[in-house]
């Protein structure tokens, strides 16, 4: 009797690998979760920190604990000057997730702690917390020529992220989009780039490496690179009239439309409408019209074309260039807001840890002997 084959789930669609508490996309609500509350009401009325706090320990912080985790985070937000060479050392021609992936490795390098348990942990997620935003922020302004901007201790994390690119914090409604769509970005769930920072802890590795690797998956096109390619297509189309016919010859072509569908969502990304709306507040505060209405063209097109409505990277893009920053940085912003889960994540993964180690379905070649 001949042995059933397996059933293989490509890309582990439908696979339930493990247990968390971190997050969960609600299907009855259509609802992202972060500890059970829902991310639209948090990014209407925390900060970036009361949401680090959040997904590191499971409940928003009193007072104090704020007080606390601001107060350690600004100390921790200058660059170490090693950390500044790697960054300088890393040509300019390299994509700005390459100078990411460098920075967290020599971050990681240089911490000098031992310790593997939980406290220990908490203190590296909270060094990158404070620490990615100088990353990108400077890799943005070298590339233009600049020179490096400091952080400001009396700055909240989004404000002083700005602050550092730009050499000034903008406009109240720029920095409040920009804290939203941090807000948005910070965890997933099983991702891509979580999956993989998850694998890579469950081998004892430690949490610079699990990042390390997690920012490597999240360069990827398919993950995080989406919000990049959004821009791309929004520059390639050039006007909101042409739209339909760009996405005709796109969808003739099998071209995937980046910034559309997902693996989870089923009835629409649940994030979109508050980046949206925060898009939309941008668009009249700079008086770009051609922004909304190149969003909209497409919008609307895919769901006349194919059914399918856009994915956060779809308003994140256009907010990002709005805002000033490269395009080759939106995915870097990604990373920096990412880190919370990425770290809560290996935390809850060291917890209850088991190797993670699945099977495959050999179709090689039989079983074959080299000739006597």
């Amino acid at each position: 009797m001949s042995e059933q084959a397996p059933e293989i789930r490509k890309g582990l669609v439908g696979v339930v690998v493990d247990r968390t508490a971190v997050s969960k996309v609600n299907a009855e609500s259509n609802s992202l979760l972060y500890r059970g509350y829902p991310v639209e009401e948090l990014a209407a009325r925390c900060s970036t920190e009361e949401v680090a706090h959040l997904l590191w320990h499971g409940e928003l912080p009193t007072p104090d604990q704020l007080a606390a985790l601001t107060e350690a985070e600004r100390a921790l937000r200058p660059l170490d000057d090693a950390v500044r060479a790697a960054v300088d050392a890393v040509p300019v021609t390299a994509h700005p997730m390459d100078v990411l992936r460098t920075a967290v490795s020599v971050i990681g390098a240089r911490d000098v702690s031992t310790g593997a348990d939980r406290e220990a942990n908490l203190a590296r997620a909270l060094r990158l917390f404070a620490q990615l935003p100088a990353v990108v922020a400077y890799d943005q302004r070298r590339r233009r020529g600049l020179d490096l901007v400091p952080p400001r201790d009396d700055l909240d994390h989004a404000s002083n992220f700005l602050h550092m690119t730009f050499g000034e914090v903008p406009d109240p409604v720029v920095v409040d989009t920009f804290r939203i769509s941090l807000v948005l970005y910070a965890e997933h769930s099983f991702n891509a780039s979580t999956f993989t920072a998850r694998v890579i802890t469950s081998t004892l590795s430690d949490l610079y490496s699990a990042v390390t690797g997690a920012v490597g998956a999240l360069k990827g096109p398919l993950h995080g690179g989406a919000n990049e390619a959004v821009m791309h297509v929004f520059e390639q189309i050039g006007d909101a009239s042409r739209a339909g016919e760009w996405l005709d010859a796109a969808l003739g072509a099998k071209q995937k439309v980046m910034g559309f569908g997902h693996r989870v969502y089923r009835h629409g990304d649940s994030r979109v409408p508050t980046m949206k709306a925060a898009l939309d507040r941008l668009v009249e505060h700079y008086g770009r019209p051609d922004i909304a209405a190149m969003y909209t063209a497409l919008e609307e097109g895919m769901r006349e074309r194919k059914g399918i409505a856009p994915n956060l990277d779809f308003p994140s893009g256009p907010a990002y260039h709005l805002m000033g920053f490269d395009t080759a940085t939106f995915t870097p912003i990604f990373a920096a807001a990412r880190v919370v889960g990425w770290t809560a994540h290996v935390m809850e993964q060291l917890a209850d840890n088991a190797l993670i180690r699945p099977l495959s379905s050999y179709v090689g070649e039989p079983e074959r002997h080299l000739p006597a």
